[in-house]
This record gives C-alpha cells, structure tokens and sequence, in this order.
C-alpha cells in the first residue's frame, strides 16, 4: 500500500532539517529550535502536494 511508504519521509524530513539547522547555527538550543520549524513547514508543504496529488488523481 502507498500510504505505508509515506512513512519514510519523516526520518528523511527529520535529518534534512537537523542537517540544515546545523550549517546556521552553533549552539544545540538554536539548531533543535530552528530543526523543528524546518521540520514543520517541509511536513506542511509536503502534505499540501500530496493532497492536491491525490485529489488530482481521483478525478482522473
């Protein structure tokens, strides 16, 4: 089943993020702040393109 794929884009999301926080900032509060609001939006924007997707290929 596809959604069950779907799962392996959080850890994917989750080291992308703490990754990108660790190139701006030095100290470990900054980075796991900054991770988390990177976290978030890229959950966010990645939900929005699936919904349309899936949406979009319901009417198909």
């Amino acid at each position: 089943m596809m959604s069950s794929d779907l799962w392996y884009s959080l850890p994917l999301v989750v080291a992308i993020s703490l990754v990108y926080a660790g190139t701006r900032h030095e100290a470990m509060g900054d980075i796991i702040r900054h991770a988390i609001r990177f976290a978030l939006w890229s959950l966010v924007i990645l939900s929005g393109i699936f919904a349309l997707l899936y949406f979009v290929s319901e009417n198909l």
